[in-house]
């Protein structure tokens, strides 16, 4: 079989609202809002495994986790992302990097990167080393920069065999 370098893009949004957690890339963020979503709704770890699961030819994350089963409510996103780390392996790939970014004016994302990128590697069993996370405002433009949401972009690059079916 080619052994071939595959990338994915992965994107996602989440609107702020009063009374959820706000939990990024697994840590959860003092903040007077949170994100709201079926799940956790972890925009940065949503938008990672899209990325890995485009990557390795695999779908989205709703194909995995929809948002009709019941058994996602309130779901921690590290497990999703766990589960999505297996199933690159399952479909013959090793990860090879994450690269993402948070858009949001607040909550300041920073100060938690390093804790995220931990995290992270941790639920998807590769090296610190391999993922980025970054962060950037809008400038105070669109939805992000009302502070009516945050959204996060992830690209991810896998490798092995290319499956010709």
């Amino acid at each position: 079989m080619e052994q071939v370098f595959r990338s994915g893009i992965g994107f996602d949004v989440h609107r702020l609202v009063d009374g959820r957690a706000c939990i990024i890339g697994g840590v959860t963020i003092p903040y007077e809002k949170g994100l709201l979503g079926h799940s956790d709704a972890d925009v940065l770890l949503h938008a990672i495994s899209d990325a890995l699961l485009g990557a390795a030819g695999l779908g989205d994350i709703g194909t995995y986790f929809p948002d009709t089963d019941e058994s996602f409510k309130g779901a921690d996103s590290l497990v999703l992302l766990a589960r999505v780390g297996e199933e690159v392996i399952k479909a013959g790939y090793r990860i090879i990097n994450i690269d993402s970014v948070v858009i949001c004016e607040r909550p300041k994302i920073n100060p938690y990167r390093e804790e995220m990128k931990i995290k992270i590697a941790q639920a998807l069993k590769i090296k610190v080393s391999q993922v980025g996370v970054k962060a950037s405002t809008s400038e105070k433009l669109g939805f992000t920069g009302r502070m009516e949401g945050i959204a996060s972009q992830a690209v991810a690059s896998v490798y092995g065999s290319l499956n010709d079916q």
